[in-house]
């Protein structure tokens, strides 16, 4: 994962357990790696890929990972013999550099999806500046499958607690909010309502776009109700190895994505289901948006339902911030921004963290009445934004 946040290292733990997941991507790198060769690890956290490099014979290995994660990853390479050829770059993957292009760039920085956070204007500027002609990029390409599925039991966390509460009490403006929401499952096979469609294929060869938008129409063949569009995907590694989160596939750490319906819809044999989802990048997230229409057979079609959804309804904002967010709005920085801004100011490679701290807390006593205080909020900016 290509982030600051990063997992915590029980979920790194997660991943390493995933037997799939891990075996196909250990088969990837021994397919690829070549005695000498340099290979660059995007999201590496502790480092698992880039061990697995340097045993495959690697003679140069890059670790990058912002997360402290990389520490751990550190130790291991001191651990099992491999410090000598692992450089760590604590840091994103877009502000490193390499001391020549990477025969082999591994990576697995998706979420449930790989539309996840800038997943893939990472990989797209790591294989323009950081690829060598020929290399190999691990994975090759994801594929996004989508279908619709009847399963009362994942629409329940969306309409039990707010249309069917015990108290009385009118709770739908919370409902208006999490059906524009999606989650991870693990779904199963027999509740698929229709055969999957692909959704779109990102290879990573080419990629450079980031928004992606497709139509999904389906003819019911059977009496069901539909409570909500599941996508997943397929991972192709190269050399014909790979694996896949679909439902009737042993579970992965991944999941698969539940987008539920506004409301479930009965569907009769011969029913049309159109549903047009789209996904953008926003800042370092996605919106995503799902449009679903019904129509029952005839002439002309009737249409049975209509449900405009995307994750942009399920956030809240208040007036306030939604008028900061504006595009004619002249912001003005509070107390605690000004104290941030002067705490920026006094880095500039001249200073000790300790003086910094001592002037800004001699200018902002009503921020830091503490030295301490003054301090820790130095270190936090420090870390976030210094070198």
């Amino acid at each position: 994962m290509n982030t600051p946040t990063g997992y915590r290292i029980v979920s790194y733990g997660d991943m390493i357990t995933d037997r799939a997941r891990m075996d196909a991507y250990a088969r990837a790198l021994r397919q690829s790696v070549r005695p000498g060769c340099l290979v660059l690890d995007i999201g590496a956290g502790t480092g698992i890929f880039s061990l697995l490099a340097c045993q495959f014979g690697a003679g140069e290995v890059h670790a990058v990972e912002p997360n402290a994660a990389i520490e751990v990853a550190r130790t291991l390479a001191a651990d099992n013999g491999y410090r000598d050829r692992i450089t760590f770059h604590q840091a994103l993957s877009t502000a490193i550099e390499l001391p020549r292009r990477a025969d082999v760039i591994v990576s697995d920085l998706r979420g449930v999806l790989p539309l996840f956070q800038r997943h893939i204007p990472a990989i797209a500027d790591a294989r323009r500046r950081l690829l060598a002609p020929g290399g190999a990029l691990i994975p090759a390409r994801d594929t996004l499958w989508a279908a619709l599925i009847e399963d009362p039991k994942l629409y329940r966390p969306y309409a039990e607690p707010w249309l069917e509460n015990p108290y009385g009490l009118d709770l739908r403006a919370g409902y208006r909010l999490v059906v524009n929401t999606w989650r991870k499952i693990n779904a199963k096979a027999e509740h698929l309502l229709v055969p999957p469609q692909r959704w779109a294929m990102l290879d990573y060869d080419r990629i450079e776009q980031t928004d992606l938008a497709g139509e999904l129409v389906w003819t019911i063949e059977r009496p069901a109700t539909a409570h909500g569009l599941l996508l997943w995907f397929d991972a192709d590694l190269g050399h014909g190895l790979g694996f896949s989160n679909a439902p009737g596939e042993p579970d992965l750490i991944y999941g698969q994505a539940f987008f539920p319906l506004q409301e479930p819809i009965d569907l009769v044999t011969g029913d049309q289901v159109r549903v047009a989802v789209g996904a953008d990048l926003v800042g370092d997230n996605y919106v995503w948006r799902w449009r679903t229409r019904v129509n029952a057979p005839g002439e002309p079609p009737r249409q049975k339902a209509a449900f405009n959804q995307s994750t942009f309804h399920g956030e809240v904002f208040s007036p306030a911030q939604l008028r900061r967010r504006e595009g004619g709005h002249v912001p003005v920085l509070d107390a605690a921004g000004q104290a941030d801004g002067y705490l920026l100011s006094l880095m500039d490679g001249q200073r000790s963290l300790s003086e910094i701290a001592r002037r800004v807390a001699e200018r902002h006593p009503d921020q830091f009445p503490r030295l301490e205080d003054a301090l820790g909020r130095a270190g936090e900016l420090a870390v976030k934004y210094g070198r």
